[in-house]
């Protein structure tokens, strides 16, 4: 599949009901225009909001090649540490479906993504060296 990964913090795979620091489980989606398929379930023993913040690198570990993770909150550090990660923290109300995001994602995707999705759209893309070349032509530096 062509898609972008996606997390859910979720214990029930079905609706976003955790917050990201305290999650106790991860739904990994790989999420294309057209299909979307669960790829990975990550659990975690230790999840109590306790603000020990060393538990945040490990977790965001397991996000590795994920686009954005969706959650109820993040707080600051996290926040900052997800997007050093290259992973887009999406904040949705509690009850939300990970169906309704999926179709969400699925119908920006079709009609051409905007902002944090554009992007992980175009970082899965072949890189195009005659482009790359061009630029370099023209005075760009990497």
């Amino acid at each position: 599949m062509d898609g972008v990964r996606i997390a859910f913090a979720s214990t029930d795979r079905s609706t976003v009901d955790q917050h990201f620091g305290s999650a106790e489980a991860f739904a990994i989606f790989e999420v294309g225009a057209d299909s979307a398929q669960l790829v990975e379930v990550t659990e975690f023993i230790d999840t109590a909001q306790d603000g020990n913040e060393n538990k945040l690198p490990a977790k965001i570990g397991t996000l590795a090649g994920c686009a954005a993770v969706y959650c109820l909150a993040a707080g600051a550090s996290a926040v900052k540490q997800l997007l050093a990660a290259g992973i887009q923290p999406v904040r949705v109300e509690e009850g939300s479906t990970i169906d309704t995001l999926i179709a969400d994602l699925q119908a920006e995707l079709a009609s051409g993504p905007g902002g944090w999705l554009a992007k992980a759209v175009r970082s899965r893309q072949p890189v195009d060296a005659t482009r790359f070349d061009a630029m370099e032509a023209e005075g760009w530096q990497e």
